[in-house]
């Protein structure tokens, strides 16, 4: 069976959108852990809103190796209404999300990522629908701004690796425990 890989960049205090200049330390590492991310995965899940604000950017952009993965990645977004921004290799998904999701993880293929997403990540780790956390933790706290993991039942996971960039970022990878 297929994983789903949760990507994110938070803050300390779990913050992973705001706007603001949180993440400073990108360091050397920051690149090739997205590397090593995307390279095991040929879906990925996209939420109706970062589909929308990523449609806009990601074509156009030469920011590598992200900009040509997620350009010729097949894209399934969770919507309730018809796609309005053309984007090469987009579904749209109108079937509920859990029941999508668990068909696509049968289906023959790769590792299937979330990246951004943050309502979409919510409502996979409810139910209990991601298999693998990698996270990229920046030393700061934000105090405010929307986090992944609120209101996110008990879930235990095991620490696969752990980097820490020259200034303090960490680079974490979680899979989730077998429930017992």
């Amino acid at each position: 069976m297929r994983k789903v890989v949760l990507y994110h960049l938070m803050s300390l205090d779990g913050v992973a959108h705001e706007n603001g200049d949180w993440l400073a330390d990108d360091g050397p590492q920051l690149i090739p852990y997205l590397g090593s991310v995307i390279e095991s995965q040929d879906d990925v899940l996209l939420g109706r809103g970062t589909y929308d604000d990523w449609a806009g950017y990601w074509p156009k952009s030469d920011f590598e190796p992200f900009a040509s993965f997620i350009n010729g990645t097949r894209k399934h977004v969770i919507t309730s209404t018809d796609l309005t921004r053309e984007w090469a290799n987009s579904t749209p998904v109108t079937t509920p999300v859990n029941d999508y999701v668990t068909a696509l993880k049968q289906r023959p293929g790769r590792d299937i990522g979330v990246h951004g997403s943050i309502t979409l990540a919510r409502t996979l780790l409810q139910a209990a629908l991601i298999d693998e956390l990698r996270l990229v933790v920046a030393p700061a706290v934000v105090g405010h701004g929307n986090r992944i993991f609120e209101d996110a039942p008990l879930q235990q996971w095991s620490l696969n690796t752990l980097d820490r960039g020259k200034n303090g970022t960490l680079f974490l990878t979680y899979t989730r425990r077998a429930a017992t």
